[in-house]
């Protein structure tokens, strides 16, 4: 029985997600809350308090275990490293008020159907509904499985068919009731948060609550001055905190507000179309979109027509993407899946603008609901901002153990105070308030003052340097980083391409390049034909737009584009198609134009697109550009030349961008819509190649090189061929010269073969052929003495890494650690290759500007996207300025909380100050005017310094009211304070993370104020100040040593920083003294590798023994499938 409730009391929520959580199910008992509250009474509120700071615990006290289907609260725990709990109400839905309005019954046929999760949610007789609602999501709870499951989507099982046969005709009013009540409105809700909320909650903080503990007890002791100082600054710093989260709050608010509140057409079953308010939209509901510059309240997916898109809110960039129907096919695989393109040209993203709209036939431009509210794409990315992933690293780690080293302190010093107060017979109140007093000076209350300052200041500074920061708390993590990957294309190298020529190729092989710097008109042909039409540009009020790249290529051909007028009649041609036509600047046209009838657009992982366009007065054609070996795979054998590899070598090896162009003619009789993309991409005819030139930013090379001397390291991630890639990692210093670079090839297992891997030495001048129809790098056969000196670099392509992934995981981690290049990357594979160097112990940074890059970039410990637009939600940090300075402007102002040179200089300014201290308090006591009755050896009557010193019995015998003032206590007051100033100025060091202290001008200002206000002190001879500070007035040449003390301090303290703790060479012959090597899993295998002869292997293929999948990622699977 008890195992049988335990297992029915414990489930996972979002098994296998990256926000996987374990839920418990609990029942509330009246009589632990009534001891609760009763507790809380007699606790004067701190119970209450203690169950703020610990969910958990709260849910044990008032409830008792439960089976999650009697539950009426559920305690979360996350199962990542932090194990986070958190607690959730049960609610309960009624449908009763649907039954005598809609007439609903249990038998009624709108829920029976269990095939949906919304039926399997109601409860049976009495129609109710159990959900939690957890971080803005619903999860109702499915009576068939026994599980809590999430509301607001369609189901992942239904297929196109199903799609288009269940809600292609749109929800019919009963429906949408029922959808409407169970999965809430569409609406991403971010209230600004009301002042006092975020007052209570910076409050309630278990620091301040200390401070305030801390203030108190000075209070109490008369220590009123410093006490007014910490409250001074953490009113201060709450202030700031809480102005910032207010600003984020508003700031969110009004990015998400707008499309909360849009007017759509919604069709429905029986009524038609109808104007309904977005907010009333549900699953399954039927959109249909007309006219132009439409805002999308949810998620749809295109069953009907097409549609360009900007998705610029979501990723950043803000390029037209064209939008292609689902069709309907009779296969019942998911409709995820039952193509090898990408889901994602279907739908139609919650928060993007439909620029343009295009019906097909006479119909309208139709879409079905997919996801709404928080489901949606830019509600899990808003949801991202408004619970973001705790930040664990090592930066938290240390910060623990930084408090845990100085509560440690605090309880030595209050035990020692314990003992001296008990012995010397103090009373129990003094004994209790001087060891309390001990705590609150070893643990500093102004801690989290400081600490929010400098986020909030690091923060500031950020944004006037042009980064916008949506992840505050990722400041601190900068600092760590190690390894930093950049995207290539508009990253490292300019966004614009800007074509160079183009290599014709006929029955002959390849013919001479045409150069568009000559100035020459492209000659006309089927090649200019697919330059000109093959791209997914749009005409909008006149103007091109689209992709840089396909409007470069577009304006090469210098053909002008033109939208078909309503009497503009061809068979299956739309009013209002592309066309495309040649200038009067071009000569010898074989058609006077070219209408786009159809586009399969471009997708990264399917590294091509094709449209089917229709010659004016001819025939039907293909187009299709994209990566030259996949283009060359879809053409028939005899038109490719057999020179294709080498002179594709040609181009590649000296950074240019290559595409490749092929185009068919088709049948006429078949409708256009009916031709599937699979027929119309075979039996290509291979036209030639495009080559673009993209040179590297200006920045590129200069951050690199500062990057790498700082001993980061540099990894290019990129979806652009691997040659391409190698000679712009030689070009940018990424590759330094003399370093080699080693081609890593893996090969699936086929039926008779097992999967292959192969390692072959890069040749960095000479073009030869190569045999592998995949890869095209000229490889040297012979392997020189250098060649395993560990100066290379592995460069791989995106099939080789998951090939690698899948049946070679354990040299993964070896290639990892020298990978440098990896080229063909899709969307997914960037992200997993992010996570495995998490795997190594990196702290990995992501820096890219494009929507490939968006997964790889919320992976990474700092994703860093450079787009022009601040709201971008893409990744935590955000760049106005297009290229790759932004990096180490992250970098440079975070550092190490601990670290052995930085522990070690703590240690040595305190005991360097310590052993000042000592002397002076030593030295003091032995001078010839000290006598412990006399408060003051000031001169009455203008004596000398020496004539007082040479004779005591001149001193002023006023004694000082305070218990305090002695000769002791005020020389150790001037040391300690200004000493203070200067070990400021020590640890405020310059280089590697910040320009030279002096280049501060207000904090050097500041330390000189306070520098005079101290030497004013030390040297006036003003009583009422004296007895003021509880301070005793000295002879001249005492103060002078006090001086000449604190300056030997602070020029040893500066000898030792320097000559010690930033000597890199005495650092590093102390590790080897000791025997001292970095725990890191990465360093672990540069140590293993280091000592291996036979690696890295050269001119060698090694097999796999097994056929099976030993290895698999799931954020490489996941980020595939999802939307």
């Amino acid at each position: 029985m008890g195992d049988h409730l335990e297992k029915s009391q414990h489930a996972l929520l979002n098994e296998g997600d990256e926000n996987e959580m374990e839920i418990f199910g609990y029942r509330t008992q009246g009589c632990r809350k009534a001891l609760c509250l009763i507790g809380s009474i007699f606790s004067l509120g701190m119970l209450p308090l203690v169950f703020y700071w610990r969910p958990a615990w709260r849910v044990w006290a008032n409830c008792v275990p439960c089976s999650l289907q009697e539950a009426d609260v559920v305690l979360l725990k996350t199962t990542d490293e932090f194990k986070i709990y958190s607690w959730k109400k049960v609610i309960w839905i009624s449908l009763s008020a649907l039954s005598s309005t809609s007439g609903l019954t249990p038998d009624h046929p709108l829920i029976t159907d269990e095939g949906y999760i919304i039926n399997r949610a109601i409860r049976k007789p009495d129609l109710k509904v159990r959900y939690i609602k957890v971080q803005k999501i619903r999860y109702v709870w499915n009576n068939l499985e026994g599980q809590f499951q999430k509301i607001g989507s369609l189901e992942d099982w239904l297929s196109s068919a199903k799609i288009h046969q269940k809600f292609g005709l749109g929800l019919t009013s009963e429906e949408q009731e029922i959808r409407r009540l169970i999965c809430g409105p569409n609406a991403i809700d971010v209230e600004i948060t009301p002042i006092w909320k975020l007052l209570i909650k910076e409050v309630l903080n278990p620091f301040y609550i200390f401070q305030l503990f801390s203030v108190c007890l000075w209070f109490s002791e008369d220590y009123k001055e410093y006490a007014l100082a910490i409250i001074l600054m953490s009113v201060i710093s709450i202030a700031l905190t809480v102005y910032d989260l207010r600003q984020q709050s508003v700031k969110l608010h009004h990015l998400v507000e707008s499309h909360n509140s849009i007017t759509v057409s919604v069709y429905e079953r029986k009524a038609g179309a109808q104007d309904l308010e977005s907010r009333l939209l549900v699953p399954g509901d039927l959109l249909i979109l007309t006219g132009s510059r439409v805002q999308m309240p949810c998620d749809a997916i295109l069953i009907d027509g097409s549609c360009v898109v900007d998705e610029g809110m979501l990723t950043g960039e803000s390029i037209p993407v064209t939008k292609t129907p689902l069709s309907q096919t009779a296969s019942s695989v998911p409709w995820k899946m039952q193509s090898e393109a990408d889901p994602r040209r279907h739908v139609l993203f919650c928060g993007t603008e439909v620029i343009q709209a295009k019906a097909a036939g006479s119909g309208a431009v139709r879409a079905v609901v997919l996801q709404t509210g928080f489901n949606t794409a830019k509600g899990d990315l808003v949801r991202s901002i408004l619970y973001p992933k705790p930040m664990n690293f090592k930066l938290y780690r240390d910060a623990i153990r930084f408090l845990l080293c100085l509560v440690g302190t605090a309880t030595i010093g209050m035990v020692y105070t314990l003992c001296v107060y008990v012995l010397s017979g103090e009373p129990p109140e003094e004994v209790v308030r001087k060891a309390l007093d001990v705590i609150t000076i070893a643990v500093p209350p102004a801690l989290p003052a400081a600490l929010t300052t400098g986020i909030i200041y690091a923060q500031r500074r950020l944004k006037k340097k042009g980064i916008f920061c949506i992840s505050p708390q990722r400041i601190n993590v900068c600092g760590q980083l190690n390894l930093v990957c950049f995207d290539k294309t508009g990253t490292l190298t300019r966004g614009g391409l800007d074509p160079w020529g183009v290599v014709p190729c006929d029955q002959n092989g390849f013919q001479a390049v045409h150069s568009f710097a000559s100035g020459k008109a492209l000659p006309q042909g089927p090649l200019c034909a697919a330059m000109a039409s093959c791209h997914s540009l749009i005409l909008l009020d006149g103007t091109i737009q689209g992709d840089p790249l396909d409007l470069k290529m577009f304006e090469a051909t210098k053909w002008e584009m033109t939208a078909s007028g309503d009497d503009f009649h061809i068979k299956e041609m739309l009013a209002h198609t592309i066309v495309v036509k040649p200038t009067d600047m071009v000569a010898q046209v074989p058609a006077e134009g070219l209408a786009i009838v159809h586009q399969f657009p471009f997708s990264s992982a399917l590294q091509r697109m094709t449209v089917i366009v229709q010659e004016m007065g001819g025939g039907r054609l293909a187009f299709m550009k994209g990566a030259p070996e996949r283009v060359a795979s879809f053409c028939q054998p005899d038109t490719v030349p057999t020179s294709f590899i080498s002179e594709l070598q040609i181009y590649t090896t000296q950074g240019f961008r290559v595409i490749a162009l092929a185009y068919k003619k088709l049948e006429m009789d078949c409708p256009t819509t009916a031709l599937m993309r699979e027929k119309v991409e075979s039996d290509l005819v291979f036209l030639g190649l495009l080559i673009l030139e993209n040179r590297l930013k200006e920045e590129t090379k200069p951050v690199l090189e500062e990057l790498i001397s700082a001993r980061i390291r540099t990894v290019m991630i990129t979806g652009d061929n691997l040659q391409t890639a190698i000679t712009v990692a030689r070009k940018s210093g990424m590759v330094s010269e003399g370093q080699k670079v080693i081609l890593v090839e893996a090969n699936e297992a086929t039926g008779s073969s097992s999967a292959s891997i192969s390692w072959k030495l890069v040749e960095e001048k000479k073009p030869g052929p190569f045999g592998s129809q995949d890869t095209y790098i000229n490889i040297r056969e012979e392997v020189p003495e250098n060649g395993r000196d560990g100066s290379y670099h592995f460069a791989l392509s995106g099939k080789s890494f998951h090939v690698i992934s899948q049946y070679f995981s354990s040299l993964l981690p070896k290639i990892l650690i020298n990978g440098t290049i990896f080229a063909r990357m899709s969307p997914g594979q960037k992200s997993s290759l992010v996570e495995e160097f998490q795997k190594l112990d990196y702290f990995v940074g992501m820096c890219g500007d494009g929507a490939n890059d968006c997964g790889a970039l919320k992976m990474a410990h700092v994703g860093i996207s450079l787009s022009e637009q601040e709201a971008s939600v893409a990744s935590p940090f955000t760049s106005k300025t297009p290229n790759i300075e932004c990096v180490p402007h992250l970098i440079k102002p975070a550092g190490r909380l601990i670290s052995p040179p930085l522990l070690l200089s703590v240690v040595l300014n305190i005991l360097l100050s310590l052993a000042m201290h000592i002397v002076g308090f030593i030295l003091v006591q032995k001078q010839p005017w000290y006598i412990m009755d006399y408060h003051s050896v000031c001169p009455v009557r203008n004596e000398s310094a020496s004539a007082l010193a040479a004779s005591p019995s001149v001193p002023e015998k006023t004694r000082s009211n305070s218990t305090f003032a002695s000769f002791e206590n005020t020389t150790i007051w001037f040391l300690g304070t200004i000493n203070c100033i200067f070990v400021a100025l020590v640890f405020s060091k310059g280089k590697p993370f910040r320009q030279p202290t002096y280049t501060n001008y207000i904090f050097v200002l500041v330390l000189i104020l306070q520098m005079g206000v101290c030497l004013f002190i030390l040297f006036a001879d003003i009583p009422e100040m004296h007895r003021r500070l509880d301070l005793l007035c000295t002879p001249v040449l005492w103060r002078v040593y006090i001086l000449i003390m604190i300056s030997s301090n602070f020029v040893v303290s500066l000898a030792v920083e320097k000559a010690i703790i930033e000597n890199r060479a005495l650092w590093i012959a102390v590790k080897r003294c000791f025997g001292y090597q970095s725990k890191s899993q990465y360093r672990i295998w540069q140590r293993n590798l280091a000592n291996d002869s036979s690696w890295p292997p050269l001119n060698q293929t090694s097999y796999s023994d097994m056929q099976g999948v030993s290895y698999s990622n799931p954020v490489f699977e996941s980020n595939e499938e999802q939307l």
